[in-house]
């Protein structure tokens, strides 16, 4: 077979169903390869950076590896933020990137570019294969160091003589990485020592990332919450980690959580972390953070522990096995008075409703979460909208929330979706978006159109790049520097592409616009809703600033 039938061959093993990816002519061969292949689909995208955040959606609502193809130099490059979005995140990707032939590396032949060195930093591992007899064993590789330990993308860099020379394909069912082992158990000493800690413990809480959703342990962080009756507090990544409408569930934490998680972080007296690294934008100011508590934390990646704050009992190893031995060694017991305080404190911040008839982004959410009953799957873009999005549209499962969270990727929101609804064909799929993030890959409706689907686009227009508005606002004495935007007519532009658009002004019309977008079966829908131009979330942590010094209003 030539390398560019293995390839393909080698996909369809590894369970391979969807390709999102952009022809040229350093994969030109893998594509005709795939020509007379029906086994895998190909999404055809309009630039190469929707290709891996389509992978990237389809692979936080799927659990599958998601699979991306460019073209070599620009077509490569532009896989660049895509993958640095899904390392951020920890999300399995295998991009496969066309290059020059390996007599012409190095001496700046057409589109030619450095694609392992400049993907290097923003990947979990990316091969160059100069042997056709190293591809079958490189690609296995690829999709097993993607989806094990702590997943993320891995990239394979192929030239284009690679792709024409022939071999006998033989499958490689073994494999073997020397170095590679990720640790799955969690040292049984140091489970003891939880379970000693959390026997003592009066105010316990869990704040959980999205490692418990990677190992599939919302079941058993259920199931341990509820045994010891513990608050749980989580990421943006780890939404849907447990039901959010549950009686232990405080809501996610940090810069723009609820009041009552940070106010729960700074008073509690031991902090279980599970599958999360502390970044940044949960801690504030790592100095402050949870002083009072001894702090637990347990993560499939030993690079996390202790990186941003001081942890006194560390655990390697995976999220849901841990769990499930920490809930072996546990009693049952009761904290009525830690979440009588807790009660007390979702009583002291509540904010005010918008007036009748007022277009604000509280209401638009709501209003789609009742109109789909929450069973939809929710993407955003990043923003204001993403913030709004995340308080007001309650996840109950796992999977069901796909949002970039480290990077803070705009643009990231309409490919996104377009792979949560290639993977999850009988769901339904809403996109909140804002009038900034939407532009930036507005060119991935026609994606949308081409492949019949039945995206709800949902876009909070308030004329303003609005989470910078808002910095502007608090610290810059309101020189809105470069952030008032003017788009086009988006329900029109919409038209254009080939979708429908509505654009609303007033509650009346929005009931419309949901109720005609859940009827659409068949093509996406932008509903485009003006909002109040300066209107800003709440609460908010200034930046370096302790959780307990929020601005509520």
């Amino acid at each position: 077979m030539k390398g560019a039938q293995i390839i393909i061959e080698l996909l369809k093993k590894e369970g391979v169903t969807t390709i999102f990816g952009y022809p040229g002519g350093s994969v030109i061969d893998i594509y005709d390869a795939l020509y007379e292949f029906s086994d895998i689909k190909h999404i055809l995208v309009r630039h190469e950076q929707g290709a891996v955040h389509a992978a990237d959606g389809y692979a936080r609502t799927t659990g599958k590896v998601g699979v991306c193809m460019a073209t070599s130099g620009p077509g490569a490059t532009n896989l660049v933020t895509g993958l640095a979005n899904a390392y951020m995140d920890s999300i399995p990707i295998v991009a496969i990137t066309g290059q020059v032939s390996t007599r012409l590396i190095g001496k700046d032949a057409f589109q030619e570019a450095d694609t392992t060195g400049i993907t290097m930093p923003i990947t979990k591992h990316n091969f160059l294969i100069k042997n056709i007899y190293d591809l079958p064993l490189i690609i296995r590789e690829a999709f097993l160091i993607a989806a094990t330990g702590r997943p993320g993308p891995v990239l394979v860099d192929i030239p284009k003589d690679i792709q024409i020379a022939e071999m006998e394909y033989n499958y490689p069912e073994k494999l073997d990485i020397p170095g590679y082992k990720p640790t799955y158990r969690g040292h049984i000493h140091q489970i003891n020592m939880t379970a000693q800690v959390l026997k003592e413990a009066k105010k316990p809480l869990l704040y959980v990332g999205g490692g418990v959703i990677t190992s599939e342990a919302s079941e058993i962080l259920l199931e341990f919450a509820e045994k010891n009756d513990i608050p749980v507090t989580y990421t943006l990544m780890a939404k849907g980690a447990i039901p959010e409408d549950h009686r232990l569930s405080l809501g996610w934490l940090g810069m723009h959580g609820s009041y009552h998680a940070n106010k729960a972080i700074m008073n509690c007296d031991l902090l279980i972390a599970v599958g999360t690294r502390f970044d940044d934008r949960v801690t504030g100011n790592t100095a402050t953070f949870a002083n009072q508590a001894k702090i637990v934390h347990i993560d499939i990646d030993p690079a996390e522990i202790g990186k941003n704050v001081k942890i006194h009992i560390p655990i390697v190893g995976d999220a849901r096995s841990i769990l499930n031995e920490l809930n072996k060694k546990t009693e049952a017991k009761k904290h009525d008075d830690w979440l009588e305080i807790i009660e007390k404190w979702k009583k002291e911040y509540i904010q005010k409703p918008p007036a009748e008839n007022e277009m604000v982004a509280q209401t638009i959410i709501e209003s789609v979460y009742q109109a789909t009953q929450g069973d939809a799957i929710l993407v955003t873009d990043v923003g204001q909208h993403q913030m709004w999005a995340a308080k007001h549209f309650l996840c109950h499962r796992p999977r069901r929330w796909a949002s970039s969270g480290g990077l803070g990727t705009m643009g990231f929101g309409l490919p996104a979706a377009i792979g949560a609804q290639i993977g999850n064909p009988n769901q339904t799929v809403v996109l909140f978006s804002g009038d900034g993030s939407i532009m930036m890959k507005i060119q991935e409706l026609v994606t949308a159109v081409n492949n019949c689907l039945p995206l709800k686009i949902f876009v909070l227009n308030n004329n303003y790049l609005g989470m910078v508005r808002q910095w502007q606002e608090c610290f810059f004495n309101c020189r809105y520097s470069s952030t008032h935007i003017i788009n086009p007519d988006l329900a029109n532009l919409a038209q254009a592409f080939g979708a429908e658009g509505i654009s609303v002004q007033n509650q009346e019309e929005l009931d419309r616009a949901i109720h005609r977008a859940l009827e659409v079966k068949d093509h996406p829908i932008l509903v485009d809703c003006h909002i109040n131009k300066e209107t800003n979330v709440y609460p908010f942590v200034p930046p370096g600033k302790s959780l307990d010094e929020m601005i509520l209003e």
